[in-house]
C-alpha cells in the first residue's frame, strides 16, 4: 500500500487505514490520499460498504448525523422498495478518506461540511 506523504500519521488515520484494509482491501498499485474515494476509487459498494460503515461507526463511536448511505453507495441487495426510495439520488457522491477522517476527528457526520472538503 502506498500512502501519500501528506496523509496524517496519527492513531485515528492508522486505525481507519487498518479498517479499510480489513473490510474492503487496499490496492497495492494506488497511492492513498485524503481525496481517495472509497466508493469510486476503491470500488466499495453494496453489502461491503454497509459492513465497512458499520465497522467505522463501531470503532470510532461517532454520531452519523445526517449520513445517507444512498448518496454514496448502491443498496446491498436489489430491493424494489429501496430502489424506489433511492430514486432521484442519481450519480453517487465520492466518499473520501478525508471525509471519514474529518468525521472521526470531529466525532460527527455533517454532510455539507464533509462534502465541501473537495
Amino acid at each position: 500500500m502506498n500512502l501519500a506523504p501528506d496523509l496524517p500519521d496519527d492513531p485515528e488515520m492508522q486505525q481507519l487505514l487498518q479498517l479499510l484494509h480489513e473490510e474492503i482491501g487496499l490496492p497495492k498499485h494506488k497511492t492513498l490520499r485524503l481525496q481517495t474515494a472509497i466508493n469510486i476509487d476503491l470500488g466499495c459498494d453494496g453489502a461491503e460498504a454497509k459492513q465497512f460503515m458499520e465497522a467505522v461507526e463501531q470503532a470510532f463511536a461517532f454520531d452519523l448525523g445526517d449520513y445517507d448511505a444512498y448518496r454514496y453507495f448502491n443498496p446491498p441487495v436489489f430491493d424494489v422498495f429501496l430502489k424506489h426510495r433511492a430514486k432521484g439520488r442519481g450519480k453517487k457522491v465520492p466518499l473520501t478518506i478525508g471525509m471519514l477522517y474529518l468525521a472521526i476527528k470531529t466525532n460527527s457526520w455533517d454532510t455539507q461540511t464533509l462534502e465541501n472538503l473537495s
